[in-house]
């Protein structure tokens, strides 16, 4: 069902769909994130390393992801700011040096995709749904089988016990994901 009650459309064909075990390129994708900061404006930064491997299915309502990402490589732009941020008062890199993601399911809305899964940070697990959008499958002889997808998700940092910044740091943090992917198998 979508938010506004409808039955969401038998799942569709997707142009060029190919099924199999897709590896991200890290030169060619982005896990970036921005939080208000003051009420003012947006700070935006991303993670440079991270292992993501996505599993087509013949079935796509059958597909599934796994992602670690190393919050160590934070990048906002500001070294100082980044070497707060990997601190305890934020991500305590030291006592947990990564993120994960797991899903749990795949489903089509009236609008898209949607990627049910599961969110380990700062040792607290989440659902955190992805708002998925397939923007190509295609192929050629010098790139080989490549996939591109986006896709979006708000967490609350309080959720997952990140306390730090008080009011002067929203709560929300929007995630986004640039993705594109090579087949591997």
């Amino acid at each position: 069902m979508s938010e506004t009650g409808n039955t969401a459309p038998a799942t569709t064909s997707i142009p060029g769909y190919v099924a199999g075990t897709w590896k991200v390129d890290p030169a060619h994708s982005e896990i970036a994130f921005s939080v208000r900061l003051l009420m003012i404006s947006k700070t935006r930064g991303r993670f440079t390393t991270h292992d993501v491997t996505l599993v087509t299915d013949k079935d796509p309502l059958r597909s599934s992801v796994t992602a670690t990402i190393d919050l160590a490589s934070i990048d906002t732009g500001n070294e100082k700011r980044d070497n707060h941020l990997r601190a305890t008062d934020y991500l305590d890199v030291d006592t947990y040096p990564t993120m994960s993601y797991r899903s749990t399911g795949v489903r089509q809305t009236v609008d898209g995709w949607a990627v049910d899964g599961e969110l380990t940070l700062h040792g607290v697990t989440r659902q955190v749904p992805l708002t998925l959008k397939v923007n190509t499958f295609s192929s050629d002889q010098r790139e080989g089988q490549r996939a591109g997808f986006s896709a979006t998700a708000e967490i609350n940092r309080r959720d997952f016990g990140i306390d730090a910044g008080g009011v002067a740091l929203s709560n929300k943090v929007s995630i986004s994901l640039e993705i594109q992917a090579v087949l591997h198998k």
